[in-house]
C-alpha cells in the first residue's frame, strides 16, 4: 500500500464521535498516516467494527447498540450519505425525489449511540484484530463485512482498464450506491431513441428481480413521453426469473413495442468504444446501454482473504466463505457477513436473494449472534425471509411482488426455500411497497 501521509484536523475524523476541543491558534494539526492507530476504545464493552453503511450494516449497528449497551460499535462508510437500492428504479423517473433515496447518516448514529467515519477500508490484519482505513488502524474485538458487491468487469474486460472504466462512465449501472445513480439518471432523462440495450448479470445477483423492474419504468417513461425509443434486455437465464408470469404479462401487455427480453443471451464480448455486444445469442448494437457485469463480493472481502473456493475446482466463488446458519467466516468466528456479499447458503437454492430485506433481517440476527456470545449464552440458528416490490406501470401505479420463506429441512439438515410470486398487478400492492419501506427506514434510519 502507498505510504501516503495523512493530514487530519479533528472535525474531520468527529463523524458521530465525540466533539473535538478547539485548538489552540499555535498548535499544530495532528499528522496521522496509515499505521497510526485511531478511535480510542470507548466503555468496556467490546469493540465491533462494521464495515459498510447500507440497509444491513445500519441495522447491525442499531441493534448491537441495543442488545449490548455497553459495546463500543464504529460503522465505515466511504460515501457520505445513504443511498437507496430500494425505491431507485422509482426515483429514475420521478416517482419519488431525491430525498426519499438519499439519507443523512449522522441521524442514526446519533440516535443509536453508535460511532460512524467516513472513511474508505483498504485492508485487514486479522491475526491482531486491525482494519486498515484511509485515515490509519482501528482495532475491534468483532468485525461485520457489510460492503455489498463489486462489479466484476474483469470477467468482461479483463486487464484492459481504459474498457473498464470507459464502459463504467459511459454505461453506468448504478447498482453500486455512489455518483452512477445521478449520471444514470441523467442518461435516462437525455434518452431521445435508438435502442437501449440492458445486460443482466448471471444468477447470483444485486436484487434479482429489479433489472426487470428498471426496464419497464423506463419503458413507460418512453411511451409516456413517445420517445421513439426500444429498450432490450440481453438475460443470461433461459426464462425471466424470479416472479416470471408477471414481468412477462407486463412486457406483453404494456410495453409489446418497447421492450424486446432475449433469453440465454450470456455476454461473450462487449465492444463499449463502437457499442456492440457478442452474447450466446448473437450480436448486438446499441445506440445507449445501462451495461451490467456479474456481480461478486465487495473488495473487502477480498482484501480479508474471505471468499469461498468452489471445492470442484478450487476456483474463487466470488463470494463469502461463511458458515451458513451462523453468518460468520468458517476460518475465522470473529468476522461476520451481513447482505449480499454473503455466500451459498444450501444446495436448493443457493444463496439468499441479494436484496435489501435480507441485509436489514440478517443485520438483525447477527447482532442478535454477537450479542448471545458475548453473554456467555450459546448462539441460536435463525432464518430471514424476503419480500420485494416492482412496479410494472407508472400510469397507473401498479406492482407485482415475490415472497420467500425459509425453513429447515428435517430430513437434511439443510435450509430450503419457498417462493410466493404476486403475479397480478395491482395498484394494493403499491401502498404495501411504500408501507414496507417506510418502516424499514424508520427501523435503521430512525425517521
Amino acid at each position: 500500500m502507498p505510504r501516503r501521509r495523512f493530514l487530519l484536523t479533528p472535525p474531520a475524523l468527529a463523524l458521530g464521535a465525540a466533539a473535538a476541543s478547539v485548538l489552540p491558534a499555535q498548535a499544530a494539526p495532528s499528522i496521522l498516516t496509515p499505521a497510526s492507530r485511531i478511535l480510542p476504545r470507548q466503555g468496556k464493552g467490546p469493540r465491533i467494527v462494521i464495515c459498510g453503511g447500507g440497509w444491513g450494516g445500519m441495522t447491525a449497528a442499531r441493534y448491537l447498540r441495543e442488545l449490548i449497551p455497553n459495546s463500543d460499535v464504529v460503522l465505515l462508510e466511504r460515501n457520505p450519505t445513504f443511498w437507496s437500492g430500494p425505491m431507485s428504479n422509482k426515483w429514475l423517473i420521478d416517482i419519488v425525489n431525491t430525498d426519499f433515496v438519499n439519507r443523512d447518516m449522522l441521524h442514526p448514529a446519533n440516535k443509536y449511540g453508535y460511532t460512524l467515519l467516513q472513511t474508505e477500508v483498504n485492508g485487514f490484519e486479522r491475526d491482531q484484530k486491525l482494519v486498515r482505513t484511509a485515515h490509519g488502524l482501528i482495532e475491534y474485538d468483532f468485525l461485520i463485512l457489510s460492503g455489498g458487491i463489486r462489479n466484476d468487469y474483469e470477467a468482461w474486460f479483463g486487464n484492459d482498464q481504459r474498457a473498464i472504466e470507459y464502459t463504467r462512465t459511459h454505461f453506468p449501472n448504478a447498482y453500486i450506491p455512489n455518483q452512477e445513480m445521478l449520471s444514470l439518471k441523467q442518461k435516462v432523462k437525455n434518452f431521445k431513441g435508438g435502442t437501449l440495450v440492458m445486460t443482466l448479470p448471471p444468477p447470483p445477483h444485486r436484487c434479482p428481480p429489479s433489472p426487470y423492474e428498471r426496464a419497464c419504468l423506463i419503458a413507460w417513461h418512453i411511451k409516456k413521453n413517445k420517445i421513439p425509443g426500444k429498450v432490450l434486455i440481453l438475460d443470461p437465464k433461459p426464462k425471466i426469473a424470479p416472479i416470471s408470469m408477471g414481468y412477462q404479462q407486463a412486457f406483453e401487455e404494456l410495453y409489446p413495442d418497447i421492450i424486446t427480453h432475449v433469453p440465454n443471451a450470456r455476454v461473450l464480448e462487449v465492444d463499449p468504444f463502437n457499442k456492440r455486444i457478442k452474447t450466446a445469442a448473437g450480436e448486438f448494437k446499441f445506440d445507449d446501454a445501462i451495461l451490467m457485469p456479474p456481480h461478486q463480493a465487495a473488495d473487502m472481502v477480498w482484501q480479508a482473504d474471505l471468499i469461498g473456493k468452489d471445492p470442484a475446482t478450487g476456483k474463487p466463488t466470488g463470494w463469502a466463505d461463511m458458515h451458513n446458519r451462523l453468518y460468520h467466516a468458517k476460518t475465522d468466528d470473529r468476522v461476520y457477513f451481513v447482505g449480499d456479499l454473503m455466500g451459498a447458503i444450501s444446495p436448493q437454492f443457493g444463496h439468499y436473494p441479494k436484496s435489501a430485506h435480507v441485509a436489514n433481517y440478517i443485520g438483525k440476527i447477527v447482532a442478535k449472534n454477537i450479542a448471545q456470545r458475548v453473554a456467555g449464552k450459546e448462539v441460536t440458528p435463525l432464518l430471514p425471509d424476503n419480500l420485494c416490490y416492482m412496479m410494472v406501470n407508472g400510469d397507473p401505479q401498479e406492482e407485482i411482488s415475490v415472497k420467500f420463506e425459509y425453513e429447515v429441512d428435517a430430513a437434511s439438515g439443510n435450509v430450503i426455500q419457498h417462493q410466493i410470486d404476486m403475479d397480478v398487478r395491482t395498484s394494493d400492492l403499491v401502498k404495501e411497497d411504500f408501507d414496507w419501506i417506510n418502516s424499514k427506514f424508520s427501523d435503521f434510519l430512525g425517521i
